[in-house]
């Protein structure tokens, strides 16, 4: 058993079930002193994540993968296992995460009511009856380690709603408001000086992109909260067919021309995202500052030994999706 491991506690947002993204929150993590815990991935507090409980989150997301970029992704995608040690990683984190939750949730009072605990029975139920029997072999899985995964699911989601309720949920169009735009990026300001110049001599602004854009995208949709301030600055005065001055951002130099300054649907769809947004801040206020001294053991040995398989008749990718349909409050 290797000792000196990290056992990383990933960050939150209300999609968090079905994010595949990163494994850590603002750099948080638990250091652990792995002493031998059998069958067990890891230890939190009291708590314990099981072999087969992690293989359920693990076989899952491998299955999702599956179905959104094929399966070669996993024969060809990627070299010396990044993939798997992707997945691997992001399983336990996401559990552990889940775990340290629900401890969280005992602190501030937060627990299942009799009907969510028979909703999290039922959706057990029926995802074990989904498995088919090589389903159940690999993952080494019964109803109740199902059961147990969603009632930590459930009761993480609810403290995630009681630690976010307060969060003002007014968000404004302007705040909001998503535009159109055509864009030259350009790194050198020599470059950027003849841009500006065959503009100003009123070039076509997509002829001078295509001869001199360095960004990856020409048409581009601009948000307040996902451009730099700079940035920001410029293009949200423009109206439609303006073209901005030469903007200058650390990363060199930019020329936006508006095409819609103000796109309804995209709008009310950052509108959610701010939302969300702010309720992460309001939960990473309080469930950070519960991780700094929340004890935890890694079996880091037994996980290494824990290989992501191709098996034509294990195709489970719906444990997400059932916990949806039942287990959403």
């Amino acid at each position: 058993m290797r000792t000196g491991g990290k056992l990383k506690l990933v960050g939150l947002s209300a999609l968090f079930l079905l994010t595949l993204g990163g494994c850590k929150v603002a750099g948080s993590e638990v250091v652990v002193n792995a002493d031998h815990i059998d069958n067990k991935v890891f230890k939190i507090k009291e708590e314990v994540c099981t072999l087969p409980e992690a293989r359920v989150v693990l076989t899952n997301y491998q299955n999702i993968y599956d179905t959104m970029y094929g399966i070669d992704l996993w024969e060809h995608g990627f070299k010396d296992n990044q993939l798997e040690n992707y997945v691997k990683d992001m399983t336990v984190s996401r559990l552990a995460q889940i775990m340290a939750m629900d401890y969280l949730a005992q602190e501030n009072e937060v627990a299942l009511s009799e009907e969510e605990q028979a909703k999290v029975k039922e959706a057990a139920e029926a995802y074990f009856a989904s498995l088919n029997d090589a389903e159940k072999e690999y993952m080494q899985v019964k109803q109740g380690d199902i059961e147990t995964l969603y009632t930590r699911y459930g009761l993480a989601n609810k403290l995630y709603t009681f630690l976010t309720q307060g969060v003002n949920d007014e968000v404004s169009d302007e705040e909001a408001r998503v535009m159109e735009a055509e864009q030259i990026f350009v790194s050198d300001e020599e470059k950027a000086k003849e841009v500006a110049q065959q503009l100003k001599e009123g070039n076509d602004f997509l002829t001078v992109a295509n001869q001199y854009n360095e960004a990856s995208e020409v048409e581009v949709f601009f948000s307040k909260n996902n451009v730099e301030q700079e940035v920001a600055d410029a293009v949200f005065s423009l109206e439609n067919g303006e073209i901005s001055k030469k903007i200058k951002t650390t990363d060199g130099f930019y020329f936006v021309k508006c095409i819609n300054h103000y796109d309804q649907e995209r709008t009310d769809d950052n509108k959610s995202v701010i939302l969300e947004e702010r309720r992460k801040e309001a939960f990473d206020d309080v469930y950070q500052g519960f991780l700094t001294d929340l004890p935890s053991e890694f079996n880091e040995e037994l996980w290494d030994g824990v290989k992501v398989e191709l098996n034509k008749d294990v195709t489970t990718d719906s444990f997400f999706q059932v916990y949806e349909k039942y287990c959403t409050w």
